[in-house]
């Protein structure tokens, strides 16, 4: 008998450097506290806290500090589609989306995909404890019709949501195609995030 893995599903994970957190995490607060756009959006769409993903698209331009945290973000989605052995035709995949995310005590961000792009992914900045982790859904979950749920104990890679603690100063990444979410932030502080697309 034989029993082999397939159509692996891949979760990037790492340090970033290059990256000065401090003032990163001041960057996006002085940001979250000027947008009135974002802030409006955010309150009219139930986000329990602030995110620009609706109303800033030139993050890089606005702060060099994100201009570093692009840069090193490059290399770290060249080496998952390597990884990934993504045929991309000796073309490059380029960041299309970047965007804040603060996620105020009691917040969650619900189960969702980004279509339209390769890799998405997360910068951590601050991630105060208890805060959220982030829950990943195997892909496969909509067309598993009849089958039992998995057992309590089953292996990390076997079951049907996998959750990651992440740390400030990490980050990670999936194809764009995995169904993610932010459940309830239970921290007494905000968790602050850069989330981002890159398309090809």
């Amino acid at each position: 008998m034989e029993i082999k893995p397939l159509f692996v599903t891949k979760l990037y994970r790492a340090a970033l450097v290059g990256v000065d957190n401090a003032a990163l995490l001041k960057s996006c607060r002085v940001i979250a506290e000027d947008d009135e756009a974002g802030l409006s959006w955010s309150r009219e769409h139930g986000y329990k806290g602030y995110t620009s993903y609706a109303s800033l698209d030139d993050l890089p331009r606005r702060d060099p500090e994100f201009g570093a945290l692009v840069k090193a973000l490059d290399k770290h989605a060249a080496a998952f589609a390597r990884e990934l052995h993504l045929d991309l035709e000796r073309r490059k995949l380029k960041l299309d989306s970047i965007w804040i995310n603060v996620l105020e005590p009691n917040g969650v961000h619900t189960s969702h995909i980004h279509p339209h792009s390769v890799l998405s992914g997360t910068y951590y900045v601050d991630v105060p404890n208890n805060a959220s982790a982030l829950k990943l859904e195997d892909p496969r979950h909509a067309m598993m019709m009849a089958a039992p749920k998995r057992l309590d104990d089953a292996p990390e890679n076997e079951r049907t949501f996998v959750y990651i603690a992440p740390k400030a100063g990490e980050v990670l990444m999936w194809e764009s195609f995995v169904r993610h979410e932010v459940p309830m932030n239970q921290a007494r502080k905000s968790r602050v995030s850069v989330s981002f697309n890159y398309g090809w």
